[in-house]
């Protein structure tokens, strides 16, 4: 096996993290994560699963046209239309591009999923990695399911993929199963038992379905894997995947048991990685969080605080600095100019045009004239709900709200549709829900509001507030709505019409997962229409 003191470290979060529900990105977005991914330091993007939607397909290829540094991966079935689809996506990343294709191969997935033999998972893999190879120069295999396969068949179809041109070779821990006494065990079972292992790397993905990945990663790189694949903050199906700013931070921390592993992250890049990712997400990072939560180096107790004062070693074994906490530069004023933050923007990751800068440095005198300071945190709130604009069914004219103690909560809403401006008014539960009501109203849309949050951007009573909703129109699926303003109910009834204006968007030009997956031969639940979760 490939073997150096180098760890490989291999970023999902926009493949298998943007998997979790409600953490689906616009391109834009995903753009904008892959820049901070770079700078980061990670080795292999997969930026996406072309073949499942075109706009997966146009978010990988922009990925692979505009992201410079580490290599492009699209992830692909064994099946020749999915790799044909990865293959031209990645077209623009050159000898930098990876496709990583997978098959499931436990007992469980071969009798119950694929419905197919030994000898057969066997044969599509081979082709599958060998038409990867037309392709690409870079190609991964992953036996799905790996941690629960039969050793007998998982040795036989690691040789066989290697010998077909596998130059990685990945085993999932798909559904969290393993444990890290077994998983170590697994790897030095591949190590001992596949005698071309050496001319592929060995790789490992961990589930957190038992709360166990990133100590089963950790657990395999002891015992020999180089590459390690997870997330920017842990998200991810289900539990989530492994927490890749956990492993890393292990393995430098803890040198003197990982004999000394290197990885080529860049430490003071993790916080603010992982705070747009955040945001870009919208799934929040709990306050407890190991290395990335609000608390990772808050001491409350008196004795933590005495020891810290007087060597932060004593309670502490990571230094918040070199992570990125308290990294945060001087902040701007509404005295501030295009050029200031425009350089700005491009130190906090954001590639915006000058028309965007335009559009941004007008909400930027807004909130500058409500607030003493912009900082940083701001203006990567006010940065993202300029990249993720849409095209407007609806723009907001006018809104106001009344709401007293003992009060009926009321809202009147103006909205523009063209030439045509529309006003309605009417009561509610409380003055956001009155509000969203006439925007129902005026739209036709009707929503239900599934999920809805707000959070403070920054410190400080004139913060600005976060609001993220998410809402289900009937139609299947949930959609997004973002927005920020230094005035919560603005925020919210601005989020709301986001998420309206994005129905318009998605409306009968959009088909449903299981649509999408059944009209590309994709494996769909015969009993549910829904398709069975791409993995590893």
């Amino acid at each position: 096996m490939k073997s150096s003191n180098r760890v490989i470290v291999f970023d999902t979060t926009l493949r298998d993290g943007e998997q979790c529900p409600g953490a689906s990105m616009a391109p834009r977005q995903k753009l904008e994560v892959a820049r901070q991914l770079a700078r980061l330091g990670v080795d292999v993007i997969e930026a996406g699963f072309p073949v499942i939607s075109q706009g997966d397909f146009a978010s990988v290829r922009e990925i692979a046209e505009q992201i410079d540094g580490p290599k492009i991966c699209g992830l692909a079935r064994c099946l020749p239309g999915d790799i044909q689809a990865a293959g031209e996506a990645l077209r623009p990343a050159g000898k930098r591009g990876r496709i990583h294709v997978f098959l499931a191969t436990s007992t469980i997935h071969r009798e119950h999923k694929l419905v197919k033999s030994r000898e057969e998972i066997i044969r599509l893999a081979v082709e599958a990695i060998r038409h990867a190879r037309s392709f690409v120069e870079d190609v991964e295999f992953s036996p799905e399911d790996a941690t629960r396969t039969e050793p007998d068949f998982l040795l036989r179809i690691v040789t066989e993929a290697i010998a077909a041109g596998a130059t990685t070779i990945n085993i999932p821990d798909t559904v969290g199963y393993t444990t890290p006494g077994e998983f170590a065990e697994r790897i030095r079972m591949l190590r001992e038992g596949v005698s071309n292992l050496g001319e592929a790397v060995l790789s490992v993905h961990c589930h957190d379905d038992l709360g166990l990945a990133v100590a089963n990663s950790l657990a395999a790189i002891q015992a020999g894997a180089r590459q390690v694949e997870g997330t920017i903050n842990g998200i991810g199906e289900r539990a989530g995947n492994a927490a890749l700013e956990e492993i890393v931070m292990a393995l430098q921390t803890r040198r003197d048991v990982f004999g000394g592993l290197e990885t080529g992250i860049h430490a003071k890049e993790i916080v603010r990685t992982s705070r747009l990712v955040a945001r870009m997400s919208g799934l929040h990072v709990q306050r407890n969080k190991a290395v990335v939560g609000e608390n990772a180096f808050a001491h409350s107790a008196g004795i933590h605080q005495d020891g810290v004062l007087k060597k932060r070693e004593t309670y502490e074994i990571m230094d918040p600095m070199a992570i990125g906490w308290g990294e945060t530069e001087l902040p701007l004023t509404k005295h501030s100019g295009r050029a200031a933050l425009e350089k700005r923007l491009i130190a906090l990751g954001f590639g915006l045009s000058r028309e965007e800068i335009e559009a941004l440095f007008g909400k930027f005198k807004e909130i500058g004239d409500k607030k003493k300071f912009v900082y940083d945190d701001d203006l990567v709130a006010l940065a993202e709900g300029q990249i993720t604009r849409i095209q407007e069914t609806f723009e907001l004219v006018y809104w106001t709200v009344s709401t007293a103690f003992h009060g009926v909560p009321t809202a009147a809403v103006r909205l523009r549709k063209g030439d045509e401006v529309l006003t309605d008014a009417g009561v509610g539960g409380g003055s956001v829900d009155a509000a969203m009501k006439a925007i129902d109203r005026i739209s036709g849309r009707h929503g239900h509001l599934v999920e809805y949050s707000v959070e403070a951007v920054t410190e400080g009573k004139d913060a600005i507030g976060e609001v993220t909703v998410r809402v289900d129109f009937g139609e299947g699926r949930l959609l997004t709505g973002k927005a920020a303003s230094t005035d919560v109910v603005e925020a919210s009834v601005r989020a709301y019409l986001n998420a309206v204006n994005r129905s318009f968007l998605s409306r009968g030009d959009a088909p449903t997962k299981a649509q999408t997956a059944s009209s590309r031969g994709g494996d769909v639940d015969p009993k549910t229409s829904v398709p069975i979760a791409a993995a590893p």
